[in-house]
């Protein structure tokens, strides 16, 4: 049934800072449309909780981004849903390494194909019912796109992609849609774990010293999306404890 809230698209919401942005606006009274690919335990679980709290605020959306088709599709089944679409968020991610003299041409499809082929295309098919609401976008880029490690060169590239995507985007669809991307630092270790040394050596990099965690994610989409950011588009906020500054 249509809803008279306000309904956000969140891609990669089943888990991880995902998951942290869903609650944080359904706290703030959105009604959410939840995109996963393979986490279906964890979607279904988290979609319980929401619903425990306001039932009929949450759409499950299982789709692989890197498959074209179905990205006006996610958009389409949302506005279908809950009659609107007010934000988007393009959160979801393909992370790994491509060290170069190994990268392959299958690896840069991928990885550009998820990380900034599909908030552009995503964005271009809900930009009519975002203009209709004026609305917002908000992508979730990473340190690296400005900063890139060695041997995540190629992810690094996908992501300085989405920070050039959202700029074109927030110059396009003005001034109806703002269009801003969150750019976080080190906030959740791999799941597979990371190695000490490492981890050590991004905290030294870091002013703060120390890592922080996804309601910092969240807490910041949730201000750009909101009216006190309704003068802010084009922007690229970066939530890393200063590292971005070392």
């Amino acid at each position: 049934m249509p809803t008279s809230r306000r309904v956000v698209l969140i891609t990669g919401a089943a888990r991880r800072i995902g998951a942290a942005i869903a609650r944080r606006l359904h706290a703030d009274g959105y009604d959410v449309a939840l995109h996963y690919r393979d986490s279906a335990a964890d979607m279904h679980g988290l979609a319980d909780e929401l619903e425990a709290g306001r039932q009929g605020s949450t759409l499950m959306l299982q789709a692989d981004l890197a498959v074209f088709d179905r990205l006006p599709e996610l958009v389409a089944r949302t506005v279908g849903h809950f009659g609107r679409v007010d934000a988007l968020v393009n959160n979801a991610s393909a992370f790994y390494p491509t060290p170069v003299g190994g990268a392959t041409p299958a690896q840069w499809e991928e990885l550009f194909a998820v990380n900034a082929r599909a908030p552009f295309f995503l964005a271009q098919a809900a930009a009519p019912h975002l203009r209709a609401a004026r609305g917002a976008i908000v992508n979730i880029a990473d340190i690296y796109a400005e900063k890139p490690r060695a041997d995540l060169a190629v992810y690094a590239a996908s992501k300085a992609a989405l920070l050039a995507v959202s700029r074109g985007l927030a110059a396009s669809l003005a001034p109806e849609v703002r269009v801003n991307a969150v750019s976080p630092g080190a906030i959740l270790w791999p799941d597979g774990g990371i190695d000490p040394h490492v981890q050590d050596r991004l905290l030294a990099q870091t002013p703060l010293g120390r890592i922080g965690d996804p309601g910092d994610i969240a807490g910041t989409v949730a201000w750009l999306l909101g009216n006190t950011a309704g003068y802010v588009t084009g922007q690229v906020i970066h939530v890393d404890g200063g590292r971005h500054i070392t």
